[in-house]
């Protein structure tokens, strides 16, 4: 299985985009005061696009590991390539050592400093669209179920196997 994995905050903050409207009435989209942030771990599965994610206060090396650990359940006998930024978590000595017990999953480092090369980002994006863009949600919890669903319920295409002839490949190792 191949995985891209990211992690990504979600706050009452609404980020803005641009919205048709009836002319002379302003759309008002208001803001909130607080600043408290739920956490998401995601993990897009190229070949079928399905998304696995996991809600979490915290993102560090813990929370890495538990996210690992919901991957190895998903997937209990196939070997894991995983899709990787090199975030600092990432690279942390608790995730190096979870990594070196557990060989079926296999890393793949993205180059730094390129969000835009990890498919997994752009399932941000989307989910973000449907769901956080210029939204009206009063409560962090509410909002954050929305976005949990949104992502749960959603396939996200991935050409990036495809670029690569990946179905080809597999064909022919079958």
């Amino acid at each position: 299985m191949i995985l891209a994995e990211d992690e990504a905050s979600l706050s009452l903050q609404a980020t803005l985009m641009r919205v048709w409207h009836p002319c002379g009435q302003t759309p008002v989209i208001p803001v909130s005061p607080q600043r408290t942030a739920t956490h998401f771990y995601g993990a897009l599965d190229l070949q079928s696009g399905v998304e696995l994610v996991m809600r979490s206060p915290v993102i560090n090396a813990q929370a890495t590991i538990l996210f690992l650990l919901m991957l190895l359940a998903a997937y209990p006998t196939q070997p894991l390539l995983l899709l990787w930024d090199c975030a600092t978590w990432h690279r942390s000595k608790l995730v190096k050592a979870f990594l070196q017990q557990h060989p079926r999953i296999e890393i793949l480092w993205f180059p730094p400093a390129s969000p835009d090369l990890n498919p997994q980002e752009h399932v941000w994006k989307a989910t973000r669209e449907a769901v956080s863009h210029n939204h009206r949600i009063a409560k962090l919890e509410q909002l954050a179920d929305s976005f949990e669903d949104h992502l749960a319920t959603t396939r996200f295409p991935c050409s990036l196997l495809d670029l690569h002839n990946y179905s080809h490949l597999c064909m022919m190792f079958k």
